[in-house]
């Protein structure tokens, strides 16, 4: 008999902790290779880690902020609703992608998120919560995080801007909790 899982559910089991950036997270891998501090251009003038994995879980009280990291990172889905993604790149582009289970609908199961890309998201579907996991390369460090100026993306981007008010709005009474990772 299956039991339906709920988002507390995925929390205990995985031991996931609060995070100021993206819900509940739970490094699941730090590359003991480092890599030098000369290895890499700026902004990765660090050393630091090869590569970093973690789990994450989004739910209506613990959102994707809007934020960027510099490293490239690949998004997985593992379970739940799907995740509506709005990467905000360099260029000025906006793009939506939209990670989950319905590859006919032209969901994916991966996406990668290039560095420096703002980004924030919101759950559609039943909207209960969103299990899935990042990767990164080099591996994410306190210092490669970085929480976005809405007012500064929103004139940035205008195409997206008054979705990305909406989700901003939506959790502004959300407190941040943790620390970024």
């Amino acid at each position: 008999m299956s039991h339906a899982l709920s988002d507390q559910d995925i929390i205990d089991l995985l031991a996931l902790e609060p995070n100021a950036t993206c819900g509940f997270v739970r490094i699941t891998y730090m590359s003991k290779l480092s890599i030098g501090a000369d290895a890499l251009p700026p902004p990765f003038a660090r050393r630091g880690p090869a590569g970093s994995a973690l789990y994450f879980l989004v739910t209506p009280h613990a959102p994707v902020r809007l934020h960027r990291i510099r490293n490239d990172q690949l998004y997985h889905y593992y379970l739940g609703d799907p995740l509506e993604l709005f990467l905000l790149h360099n260029d000025g582009a906006a793009e939506r992608v939209v990670v989950g289970p319905d590859l006919r609908a032209g969901q994916r199961v991966q996406l990668l998120i290039p560095g420096d890309t703002f980004h924030t998201a919101r759950l559609l579907g039943r909207g209960r919560w969103f299990l899935g996991a990042s990767t990164e390369w080099p591996g994410v460090t306190p210092q490669d995080v970085e929480i976005g100026e809405l007012d500064q993306l929103a004139t940035k981007y205008p195409g997206v801007a008054t979705e990305i008010r909406a989700i901003a709005a939506s959790v502004r009474d959300v407190p941040a909790a943790g620390a970024p990772r």
